[in-house]
């Protein structure tokens, strides 16, 4: 173990870029599908006819089409809920390729996952600014008083959605005071999607944050040194979320992942 901030972050910066690269990371997505979008239930370049079912989704399939479900091939029909992921652990295969069922606001989808795509293969690294002791400040988080709220913004994939929100998280910067509106995780720990003066030109156009779990007394520490990109930055099949209104800083954070490389 080691308590040199820079080397852990070396060392969580390495593991970054191992999960991107996996076989089933973010890399890997080739195509998002949604259900509605192919009333037919035939989606491009995947065999096995896939319709909506009371919230989960109906596959149907002969066995010389090659599906798999669990592991064992398909030749009926099978009922599938949304995967809870990873992608690696999806249930519907067709060969190497990984089949995700995901819900997003109740529009059901199939994310295609291949370990031969090109995105994979020609993957450089992370272009990320190394550990500065003046991105990683005290923070403190408020809650909400009248409990989470959701706001809309728009997607990556040019749709709108909502976004939860539980409360503000306010630091210091540089001697200037900002906050940015945070979501609480399940284990606790806070999550943001932000904008900065680099956004769009040293970085990318908006990244995510995420702060340990608060304190009883909501203190925290907004290290932008670990500051990430949203999976959209790999592929453009993702629906990331933009910055919500008021997360889009002033401030130049020229710190943590700021590129793909």
């Amino acid at each position: 173990m080691t308590t040199d901030p820079a080397e852990e972050w070396r060392r969580w910066h390495e593991r970054r870029v191992a999960a991107v690269s996996a076989p089933y990371g973010p890399l890997a997505l080739t195509a998002t599908h949604w259900l509605a979008d192919h009333p037919e239930g035939r989606l491009p370049a995947i065999p096995g006819h896939w319709t909506e079912d009371g919230g989960a989704v109906l596959l149907t399939a002969a066995r010389d089409e090659g599906l798999t479900v669990d592991g064992r091939p398909l030749d009926g029909t099978a009922r599938l809920a949304p995967d809870p992921g990873p992608a690696s652990a999806a249930r519907v295969a067709y060969g190497d390729r990984h089949l995700v069922v995901l819900d997003r606001e109740d529009a059901l989808g199939v994310r295609d996952f291949d370990p031969s795509a090109e995105s994979r293969r020609a993957f450089g690294g992370i272009v990320a600014t190394p550990w500065d002791p003046r991105w990683s400040v005290p923070g403190r988080f408020t809650p909400y008083g009248a409990g989470r709220r959701s706001v809309r913004v728009p997607n990556a994939d040019g749709r709108e959605r909502g976004l939860g929100l539980s409360g503000e998280l306010a630091f210091t910067l540089d001697g200037r005071e900002h906050a940015l509106q945070a979501d609480v995780e399940e284990d606790g720990s806070l999550w943001a999607v932000f904008a900065d003066a680099t956004s769009g030109n040293s970085s990318y156009r908006f990244r995510f944050l995420r702060p340990s779990a608060p304190d009883a007394q909501g203190r925290t520490v907004v290290d932008f040194n670990r500051a990430l990109l949203p999976p959209c930055a790999f592929a453009d099949h993702f629906v990331c979320p933009f910055p919500p209104p008021g997360n889009t800083l002033d401030a130049a954070v020229e710190a943590g992942e700021r590129t793909p490389r």
